[in-house]
């Protein structure tokens, strides 16, 4: 979880890459969205509405320039602690950091899990500078991706390295819309463009060449690829070329807010036909029984368009039953520890893609399940969390939930690196930085309310304790989460409530997946954070 690690830059878990723009809907008052009683409703057949323009209050603009961005966050952090006659304050009477991570030792012993296994060697994970698959030889190939796992092109690179087991080592670089690129890498790379693969001192480019080469040279390691000439080989070029098409067609309708319905006809008709494509060597994979390289380039698009078209349009590539083979598809990816290592969440994929595009068309349609996603929905990202299965909407999830895995893997996660991490989530009550960049709340300059230490990570603390024993059990323990109007005898500032409020909403609003934790993990932690926000509140 390297954005939890302490970092000055936006790193992997900065924490500071993924973010809905006014995030502190708690305090802005803006007008609320209500997913209907049925999500189901919202499927991929809904007529298209006339077009509509993207505002506050339609829908989270992540579009919000970083002025703007500043002036809330000012205005925020005025609303949050301005207001002394309505201060509140709580003793500090949660676990210390040492109690609580001998509790999850204890918990992770009793789960049979160890989510501070060595990731060297551990399932594929995004925190691995090094994977040697018990290779003992020179490691030849070093893999350059962007931090916060937001890059398509990088993912594709990442998951073939991973399915081939070669042992490579990995260095992480920001994205220019997220932070400044590292001089020693764009003096190796002057275009600044990722991914980037360096294999025997020979600096690589652009992913379907790496993608290419890596076959070639490691043909030892996992065949992904038919052989040259074959008919199947003419196939899988055939279904490169179906990729490039998909990738157009969802372009094309995702991007725009004019002719919906020839971009959505268009849309259809190609996921349609990559439906068929899967089914015709009988599946699961484009080739088969067995996951090739077809697989791993349409897995970072057809990701991150079953995310983005239910958002944004209220089309479900997953659970409309409309294209089966892709849902089958997607349940044989969700059995592979390789992709599970690198799959993002629909919340991290639809404010991570307006940056990297320029900018997203919200139709109606999409709505109420953008609300869903971005826990706007009073269901969606509050206790208790409604199960997830491969059916579940919005977002399906084949491998379902383990609640007590989860807040087990969220708090292990919290407890490694909660220095950085309180003193990431200060940036909420602090000031914007003098260097902002263009993803929404991304801000790696920001100056954290370090006079707030004591208070936030207390707050942390009363967080992990809730996932680790429950909220129930916890509120009937002498290590309750409680509040007062009136100021205890002796309590200092830094106790006070007013400041935990936009330091957790900050946090929450930046949890990013997989760069931080796994999907079940991450909601868990957002719906804690919102238990915390609301007792206090």
């Amino acid at each position: 979880m390297q954005g939890l690690k302490a970092c000055a830059a936006v790193k992997a878990i900065d924490l500071g890459v993924v973010g809905r723009t006014p995030g502190y809907h708690t305090l802005i008052q803006a007008p609320s969205r209500r997913l209907p009683a049925t999500i189901q409703g919202f499927n991929s057949n809904t007529p298209i509405s006339s077009r509509v323009q993207k505002s506050s209050t339609a829908r989270r603009s992540i579009q919000c320039k970083s002025n703007m961005l500043g002036q809330l966050m000012a205005g925020l952090k005025g609303a949050a602690l301005a207001s002394t006659q309505k201060a509140l304050w709580f003793s500090d009477n949660a676990p210390s950091w040492p109690e609580l991570e001998e509790m999850v030792r204890a918990k992770q012993a009793v789960l049979g899990m160890d989510f501070w296994a060595d990731p060297e060697t551990a399932p594929t994970n995004p925190t691995a500078l090094k994977r040697t698959f018990g290779s003992t030889g020179p490691i030849r190939v070093k893999f350059y991706r962007d931090h916060a796992a937001w890059c398509p092109y990088c993912h594709k690179v990442w998951l073939q390295l991973e399915e081939k087991q070669i042992p490579y080592t990995m260095e992480k670089v920001n994205m220019r819309c997220y932070g400044t690129k590292q001089a020693s890498f764009t003096k190796k790379v002057p275009s600044g463009l990722l991914p980037v693969l360096e294999m025997d001192g020979r600096i690589i480019t652009e992913s379907t060449v790496i993608m290419d080469i890596l076959e070639r040279e490691f043909p030892n390691n996992t065949p992904l690829m038919p052989a040259p000439g074959t008919p199947t080989r003419a196939r899988a070029d055939s279904l490169m070329r179906l990729e490039r098409r998909l990738f157009g067609d969802w372009l094309g309708w995702l991007t725009s807010d004019w002719n919906n319905a020839s971009n959505r006809s268009r849309f259809e008709a190609t996921l349609d036909a990559v439906d068929q494509e899967l089914s015709a060597a009988g599946g699961p994979f484009f080739l088969g029984a067995d996951l090739s390289l077809c697989d791993i380039t349409f897995v970072p698009m057809l990701e991150r368009i079953a995310a983005s078209m239910s958002y944004y349009k209220g089309c479900f590539v997953r659970g409309s039953g409309r294209w089966p083979a892709i849902e089958r598809w997607f349940n044989a990816l969700e059995q592979r520890p390789t992709y599970m290592g690198t799959k993002s969440d629909y919340y991290t994929h639809c404010h991570d893609l307006p940056p990297q595009l320029g900018s997203c068309a919200m139709l109606p349609e999409g709505v109420a399940v953008a609300a869903h996603i971005d826990g706007e929905e009073p269901s969606s990202w509050r206790l208790p969390l409604s199960p997830l299965s491969a059916t579940s909407l919005p977002e399906p999830y084949s491998l379902g939930d383990n609640p007590a895995a989860d807040t087990c893997e969220a708090a292990a996660k919290v407890v490694k690196n909660h220095k950085a991490l309180v003193r990431f989530a200060l940036r909420g009550p602090g000031k914007p930085g003098p260097q902002p960049v263009s993803a929404p709340l991304a801000d790696p300059t920001a100056i954290p309310a370090e006079e707030y230490t004591a208070a936030a990570d207390m707050a942390m603390r009363h967080v992990v304790h809730a996932m680790l024993v429950g909220v129930e059990a916890k509120q009937v323990s002498s290590a309750a989460l409680q509040t007062s109007a009136t100021q205890p005898a002796g309590a200092a500032a830094q106790l006070m409530v007013a400041p935990v409020i936009p330091a957790a909403e900050y946090l929450r609003d930046r949890v990013g997946v997989p760069r931080d934790m796994r999907f079940p993990a991450a909601r868990q932690l957002r719906a804690h954070l919102n238990w915390l926000i609301d007792t206090v509140a």
